[in-house]
């Protein structure tokens, strides 16, 4: 599957690509796939099959900037392909998409406690957790596939992902680890180490949501600002935690009450 952002140019400074025009058109037909498919975008274009070979074929990631050569002609100018790339108008390709850096939360050098208004923000997040739990990353996943088809949401999923994902897992994880592994059993920290990597893949999930301009059901504000501001949450279940700098480090704790039952 072609990956977004897809385009072709014939050598000649001409290329061509699918205009938000096209992809709206292509998810009211269910075929949101074929926005960034080489193939398509040369056909819509009425370009002949016999013809199609005759032009390079791109990938290049706006937020990454990743650019990729899936086929290439032969004494053609790539570079300037690149180049081209670098300076569209995304507005004009996905208008809702935000184009900003890949944020590691854990790689923000913090000093200090978290700020009172930090801790406000945990507690916010905590009260959505509660309504939202693992919908998160269903929220958010319908939400911008039906607003900007299959092809954008994996490419900002995977660069994410990516960038993020192993690192604030494992130091998270082992974080947490490190600090319940004397007061509960094996049995009960598998337990434990499922609710955190839930609670840590909302939040990136959350901060996933940032990179579109579009309504959700949920507001993941509260996450996202912990995130930027480099501080992850995570709740193993019962206490919830803040963590900043590489090695994950527990900055915070706060256990809510439980509510009384009748």
């Amino acid at each position: 599957m072609c990956q977004f952002f897809s385009f072709v140019g014939d050598g000649h400074g001409n290329y061509l690509y699918a205009s938000w025009a096209d992809r709206k058109a292509l998810l009211k037909t269910k075929k949101s796939e074929e926005a960034d498919s080489h193939t398509s975008i040369l056909t819509r274009a009425k370009i002949p099959p016999k013809n199609q070979e005759r032009w390079n074929k791109y990938e290049y990631n706006p937020l990454t900037k990743a650019f990729v050569v899936d086929h290439g002609v032969d004494g053609h100018d790539h570079e300037a392909a690149r180049n081209w790339a670098e300076a569209l108008d995304w507005s004009a390709v996905v208008p809702a998409l935000r184009i900003k850096p890949i944020i590691n939360s854990l790689l923000i050098e913090r000093k200090g406690r978290p700020s009172k208004t930090e801790i406000a923000r945990l507690k916010k997040w905590a009260s959505v957790w509660d309504s939202v739990r693992d919908s998160v990353w269903d929220s958010v996943w319908d939400s911008v596939r039906d607003s900007v088809g299959d092809s954008v949401w994996d490419s900002v999923w995977d660069s994410v992902r990516d960038s993020v994902w192993d690192s604030v897992w494992d130091s998270v994880r082992d974080s947490v680890w490190d600090s319940v592994r004397d007061s509960v059993g094996d049995s009960v920290g598998d337990s434990v180490l499922d609710s955190v990597l839930d609670s840590v893949g909302a939040s990136v999930w959350a901060y996933i949501s940032s990179f579109f301009a579009i309504k959700y059901k949920f507001d993941f504000s509260s996450a996202i600002t912990l995130w930027e501001a480099g501080l992850v949450a995570s709740f193993d279940g019962k206490t919830w935690r803040l963590h900043s700098g590489k090695s994950a480090e527990i900055v915070y704790e706060w256990t809510p009450r439980r509510r009384a039952t009748k």
